[in-house]
């Protein structure tokens, strides 16, 4: 077996049932594959149905008690014995032909990578909603862009980035670098990202090949409470704070300063919009940037400025 595939989880076995689903219905025989379910410390109703559905699709259960989602995929990496892991969230169904295309990639001619994103398409639960920033896609979790190309080149869109609901690793390489940051992504209510995009560019910088692949197809559940207003403001807050974070992880910290003015200003600027209601649309495009800066403000200047920041943009019950 040259591919492992990892689904790490908590609380969601019905989301973990679909993407099993998915798994089987590959063009690639079971046995090609090597199955990984890691439960990031779910409760006993949940932890119970997962080893049930380990059992039934021949997966190696992996139990932490200890959640997060950068700890259960270094678990993942660690448990692999293949040359190449692929990360699939628990609520991404991979398309039939999903496995066939990874291995055909990495199979191309060239340097081999160390890692490969792929296309993640919507699945709703809910429609997306009007008023819905068409800039925003990309926070739930949503690659629609057709072709291939390494990524931080021209042969790609300027700020495409890989996510983990569809994510292919060479499994020495992320050892190499200490794997994922156990200090970011996701945890409990924190809605800390890019703890792919600090692994991915890490790699890219030390002079592998990392490159997306379109023809890697998964499709996400978009759930329909993230299609809130509420939602969307807590998620770019985070964003704004795990932005800083990264940066200064790639020893970028020059572009923190240099940024931070302008979020400053957007910050006394937009003040004004803390008063509309957290669940209503209204002026979400402005609400969105003072939710960012907020944020942003937070990590650049540190946790006491970060909590002012939170009480003037109503952020801090989501915090």
């Amino acid at each position: 077996m040259d591919l492992t595939v990892c689904i790490c989880t908590h609380n969601r076995p019905g989301y973990v049932r679909d993407c099993l689903a998915g798994l089987r219905a590959q063009t690639l025989p079971r046995s090609a594959l090597s199955l990984v379910l890691v439960d990031s410390a779910s409760n006993p109703p949940a932890a119970a149905e997962l080893r049930a559905l380990a059992a039934e699709n021949g997966a190696r259960l992996i139990r932490l008690d200890r959640p997060g989602v950068s700890l259960a995929r270094n678990a993942g990496a660690w448990a692999a014995r293949s040359r190449y892991i692929a990360y699939l969230d628990d609520d991404a169904i991979p398309a039939p032909d999903w496995a066939e295309a990874i291995l055909a990639s990495i199979a191309r001619p060239g340097r081999p990578p160390a890692a490969i994103g792929g296309r993640i398409l919507p699945k709703w639960e809910a429609p997306l909603p009007d008023w819905w920033p068409a800039s925003l896609r990309g926070v739930l979790s949503i690659i629609e862009h057709e072709g291939e190309g390494e990524y931080r080149t021209a042969d790609l869109p300027g700020g495409l980035e890989p996510y983990a609901a569809n994510l292919v690793l060479h499994v020495a390489s992320l050892i190499a670098i200490g794997g994922f940051g156990t200090t970011h992504g996701r945890f409990g209510t924190s809605l800390l990202s890019d703890e792919e995009v600090q692994v991915v560019w890490r790699l890219q910088d030390a002079g592998h090949s990392v490159r997306y692949d379109s023809r890697i197809v998964v499709h996400h559940q978009i759930q329909a409470r993230r299609l809130e207003p509420s939602w969307l403001l807590t998620r770019l807050y985070w964003q704004g704070t795990s932005t800083v974070l990264t940066r200064r992880l790639l020893r970028n910290p020059r572009s923190v300063w240099q940024e931070l003015p302008r979020r400053l200003a957007v910050a006394v600027l937009l003040g004004p919009l803390i008063l509309v209601p957290r669940q209503s649309a209204f002026l979400i495009e402005g609400r969105w940037r003072a939710a960012y800066a907020a944020g942003f403000i937070r990590a650049a200047l540190g946790p006491h400025v970060g909590k002012a920041m939170m009480r003037r943009t109503s952020l801090a019950a989501a915090a």
